[in-house]
């Protein structure tokens, strides 16, 4: 048997399902053009996967494998292979998003396509309701979940003795435009990028860290002044960290007295958000419940996006995320509210902003946390829940440390003063903006607007 093994969202050689079958293989990545050109020069995401694309590379060839690396459009990759020699299929791990899903079935019309389970903890069809129905709330789904979680979810996939096939491309990268190749050197240049910072902290580094502060992860993630959350998410993201590589280490901080049921539960969550996705694909685009739309202010979508929204909490975090690509999952369903609820703007304008710069973008976690946000999504978020800016900031960064980290202009403000609505809208600050809105008034105007578009009366 020959089979390609296309590495996409794995990438690493420890304990990939890829590398656990027998015969000649041959080890593929593609950058694929229809997502790298809609991408800036120096996107940071692509310089993080190139250096783990040249890691895996060198990993695979302590095995006696190694890695073609191509630059073209997936269906005419596969077109290329199949010209030059047969193969009898192609193995990766599933991924969920519209886009992939289009990718691998086209794929899948030239060659059999064999889907394996790596991205997640459950595949999309493993956690139901009895009728076979998927659920559509995070509680019955995580108990449910608890339920059908056995020791196969921890199992670790031993690579196999496998046969490198004979093929002349792996050195540097092959350029495929439908039948035209060009062979190019392995750089960032040949594909368009330039090298830059991308602000992804090495995996062993973080897990010592998380290992340090695992039992008060509870207590503490929400808190954005220090480190107090995980940090893993890119290495999940592009699976430089396998799911159940990161089950088996809790498993061992069990054994050592931590509670990791909290971390856990935000595993399954990461799960739940790929599961609605898969289910409900048009939940990508298109609001579950309520007919919003948001409106249509480019001057505040702006403000937004720069920063300059005269509120402390949310500017910071724009700031962070311009900065770093990184943004704390409590400041980013802050921003995210304030956008939705207190800016009225269009959720879908949200996604995208942060699908541009979040360097653990994932299509469904960044969909449904807005769709959440926004309160049209499945799960029962209602539309009234608004997150007040200042008092989240008062309670998750008292002393504005965050804060004053990521806007300078703020520093010889007093902590109690960083958190106090009304100082901002009173005083002129240098540098720094007023509030484009009073929170009290927005919240009015926010509830009123999506009880009129369900026909009710505020």
């Amino acid at each position: 048997m020959r089979h390609i093994l296309w590495f996409r969202r794995d990438l690493r050689t420890e304990d990939n399902p890829l590398l656990a079958c027998e015969g000649e293989v041959l080890p593929i990545f593609i950058f694929d053009p229809s997502i790298l050109q809609k991408l800036p020069q120096d996107d940071r995401r692509v310089s993080f996967i190139y250096e783990q694309v040249r890691a895996l590379k060198s990993s695979l060839q302590q095995m006696g494998l190694d890695l073609a690396v191509f630059y073209g459009k997936p269906q005419d990759v596969f077109r290329h292979l199949l010209s030059v020699m047969p193969f009898d299929g192609v193995r990766a791990s599933g991924d969920y998003d519209a886009y992939a899903l289009e990718r691998d079935r086209d794929v899948s019309h030239l060659l059999p396509f064999e889907y394996l389970q790596d991205t997640y903890i459950f595949a999309p069809e493993e956690v139901m309701k009895d009728d076979g129905t998927p659920y559509m709330v995070f509680t019955p789904f995580y108990k449910r979940a608890q339920k059908s979680f056995t020791p196969g979810h921890l199992a670790e996939s031993q690579a196999q003795q496998l046969k490198l096939v004979d093929y002349e491309g792996y050195a540097g990268i092959h350029k495929i435009d439908g039948a035209c190749s060009e062979q190019l050197d392995l750089t960032i240049a040949s594909i368009g990028f330039s090298a830059v910072e991308h602000h992804v902290a090495p995996l062993d580094t973080l897990l010592k860290h998380f290992a340090s502060h695992l039992e008060h992860y509870a207590d503490e993630r929400d808190f954005f002044d220090e480190q107090r959350t995980s940090g893993l998410s890119v290495h999940l993201r592009f699976g430089t960290l396998g799911i159940r590589q990161l089950l088996r280490w809790l498993v061992e901080r069990k054994k050592e007295g931590i509670d990791t049921e909290p971390f856990f539960r935000q595993l399954v969550f990461r799960d739940f958000y790929a599961y609605l996705l898969y289910h409900f694909p048009q939940l990508s685009t298109r609001n579950f419940k309520y007919p919003f739309k948001g409106r249509d202010d480019h001057e505040l979508y702006a403000a937004f996006c720069e920063g300059r929204t005269g509120v402390p909490v949310v500017d910071a975090g724009i700031k962070e995320l311009l900065a770093t690509g990184n943004m704390h999952n409590r400041v980013r369903m802050i921003a995210a509210s304030f956008f939705t609820k207190d800016l009225l703007l269009p959720w879908q304008w949200g996604e995208s902003f942060f699908a541009q710069h979040l360097n653990d973008y994932d299509a469904a976690s960044n969909v449904l946390s807005w769709q959440w946000s926004a309160g049209t999504g499945v799960d029962p978020q209602p539309y009234f829940r608004i997150f007040n800016p200042y008092r989240q900031s008062e309670r998750f960064d008292k002393e504005g440390v965050y804060i004053k980290r990521w806007i300078p202009q703020l520093a010889k403000l007093t902590s109690k003063t960083l958190h106090d609505e009304s100082y901002f809208l009173n005083h002129d600050i240098p540098d720094y903006p007023r509030p484009v809105v009073v929170h009290k008034d927005a919240v009015e105007a926010a509830k009123a607007y999506f009880a009129k578009s369900l026909g009710h009366t505020a």
